[in-house]
């Protein structure tokens, strides 16, 4: 059998500090997978980053109650089929249309928004409004806008594994800014080690994993948060209320592909004090933190 090298790919992308890692069979099929890799995720960037005033989102959002439709290829469509299904099955929790918050709600802000300002959004809220089909998508309401931000990076690490996994890599993880998917396990049978941190002290494992295949994905306010007048509001959130939820701090939760857990994870803090009971209620495999401190799991480990 021929011996295969592990390669350590660290690298930065979509906002995040990245790791791939995956076991090549020669030095070429190691540098054909991180050319891959890498193309794979700058599409992904240039067509769904709110950062990039080129890229495919900014263009649709630009293009909010001006009448004309934005053309968009299939893969964009399939991401707006599952933004709906997650919209339906969260009773309009899960909505990539509530991006527009983050005018009032953001890290550089110091004092609460009004309940004027919150109302003055709330109008241009709503996945429902949407008019799209699998050739092209409108944004009714001028300042409407869409957001992939709570499904993209999850979806680029199901992407870069299927990528690496068409190359004929079949041992490798790979871990987007700390949401995962496992190409599969270490040559020699064993899984890869993935650990959880504490998410109010980050150098703190509490839960170390061994996975050899699925996906791991986080949401919580441990990263992105405001702090004003000594109290923590959370970046997720409620596009009913316009406001921050409160109830859990952290969620992690493992399925078989990486975006599903993360819009999983996601829902579960959105959810807010009904986030933990909605977690053992659908037998999901999860990890979370609660606002007191508490931490409950449902999870095989090995």
């Amino acid at each position: 059998m021929k011996k295969m090298a592990l390669v350590n790919y660290a690298f930065h992308a979509m906002g995040s500090p990245c790791h791939v890692q995956f076991y090549a069979s020669s030095k070429k099929v190691a540098q054909q997978a991180q050319k891959n890799l890498n193309d794979c995720l700058a599409s992904l960037e240039q067509r769904y980053s709110r950062y990039r005033d080129d890229s495919l989102i900014s263009v649709i959002n630009r293009g909010a109650g001006l009448g004309k439709a934005t053309p968009i290829d299939t893969e964009t469509a399939a991401l707006l089929a599952y933004a709906q299904q997650c919209y339906e099955e969260s009773d309009g929790l899960f909505d990539v249309t509530s991006g527009i918050l983050r005018r009032i709600w953001s890290m550089d802000k110091t004092a609460l928004p009004s309940d004027g300002e919150v109302n003055e959004l709330l109008p241009l809220i709503g996945w429902d409004k949407v008019q799209w089909s699998d050739k092209a998508v409108y944004l009714p309401l001028v300042g409407m806008q869409l957001d992939f931000g709570g499904i993209v990076k999850e979806y680029a690490a199901d992407s870069v594994a299927q990528r690496l996994h068409g190359l004929g890599v079949v041992s490798g993880i790979v871990e987007l800014g700390g949401d995962i998917k496992v190409i599969g396990p270490q040559p020699n049978g064993q899984g890869w080690p993935v650990a959880i941190r504490d998410p109010r002290q980050p150098d703190k494992v509490v839960i170390q994993l061994i996975l050899t295949s699925g996906a791991l994905a986080s949401s919580g306010d441990y990263e992105r948060f405001q702090l004003i007048d000594g109290v923590r509001y959370s970046h997720l959130l409620n596009p009913k209320t316009g406001k921050p939820v409160t109830g859990l701090r952290a969620v992690s939760i493992l399925s078989e592909h990486c975006v599903v857990a993360g819009s999983l994870a996601t829902l579960a803090m959105l959810k807010g004090e009904q986030g933990l009971s909605w977690l053992q209620e659908n037998q999901l495999p999860f990890f979370c933190c609660q606002n007191d401190g508490q931490i409950y799991k449902q999870l095989q480990i090995d």
